[in-house]
């Protein structure tokens, strides 16, 4: 694999995975949303990619805002269902694999331990039946691709569909301004580093093993734990508050559990990613 073509280069998942692909000598043609490329637009996008020609498609682009997608549906399945349909229509008829990222949020949290690959999906929010839809249109139309399902994801770029903020960015920011944060600590995930997946991506083209993958670092927390490990790593004394999903009141719901377990990652001879806190870790001593 020498040349990939790289859509949503400027997020936070595509800005890691094009700096680590390019140390290891891959031509990485990055691709800014919207800017370069619409995926939602087959034509430009059919013209774009077989004047690039590369081996390989990665698609990080997607309508990620969990809330907005309750009340912005059209333009939530436009991008994460006919846009994905149309970058696998192309790369079929390049006879080249796709690899495309989808959420733990498929899942509706009621299983209690780790979710497998091949559990049911049963999503609880518009966002998450809308990246569903978006993995089994990739089955239907392809045969070789990459399903990529992550948890609680940040990078050093921050999340362009949320104004390039993450979680981790979003406490430390109110950690300045507020005495006590509230929390919820009835949802248990893994917060997952974006250089950590960018590094076992490679390692998995490089396998060449098409299907579907869970890729998140291990152990589990919830959003209150995982905000009072960072608050402790960062010598904040900020107060966190404990709340429940209820008293949140997000517009859209979510799972209560969505740990996912990289089964299948294991079964095709690579190692576990490492642990959250010390991903963590890593972020938060070389985010300056």
């Amino acid at each position: 694999m020498v040349k990939i073509a790289l859509i949503g280069v400027d997020g936070q998942l595509g800005t890691d995975i094009s700096n680590y692909f390019k140390r290891k000598a891959i031509e990485v043609i990055g691709l800014v949303g919207l800017k370069d490329i619409d995926i939602c637009d087959y034509k430009m996008s059919d013209n774009i990619l077989k004047r690039i020609n590369p081996e390989l498609v990665i698609n990080t682009a997607a309508f990620h805002d969990v809330d907005l997608c309750e009340d912005e549906v059209l333009s939530a399945f436009k991008v994460n269902v006919i846009g994905v349909k149309n970058l696998a229509m192309i790369c079929r008829e390049i006879n080249i694999p796709l690899m495309h990222f989808s959420t733990d949020y498929i899942f509706d949290g009621k299983k209690k331990e780790p979710y497998v690959e091949d559990d049911c999906a049963r999503p609880l929010s518009l966002y998450g039946i809308s990246k569903l839809a978006g993995e089994q249109v990739i089955q239907y139309i392809l045969e070789k691709y990459y399903i990529i399902r992550l948890s609680g994801l940040y990078g050093y770029t921050g999340c362009v569909g949320k104004g390039n903020i993450n979680f981790v960015e979003l406490m430390i920011k109110l950690a300045k301004k507020e005495k006590v944060i509230k929390v919820v600590n009835d949802q248990i995930l893994t917060p997952t580093s974006t250089r950590d997946v960018a590094e076992k991506l490679y390692e998995l083209i490089r396998t060449g093993n098409y299907g579907i993958y869970h890729m998140t670092n291990t152990g589990d927390c919830s959003w209150y734990e995982f905000a009072c490990e960072i608050f402790k790593l960062m010598k904040l004394s900020t107060g966190v508050l404990p709340i429940t999903t209820e008293e949140f009141e997000a517009k859209a719901r979510r799972p209560k559990y969505s740990v996912l377990d990289n089964v299948n990652l294991r079964k095709i001879g690579l190692a576990d990613l490492r642990n959250w806190k010390e991903a963590l870790k890593d972020y938060i001593g070389s985010r300056n």
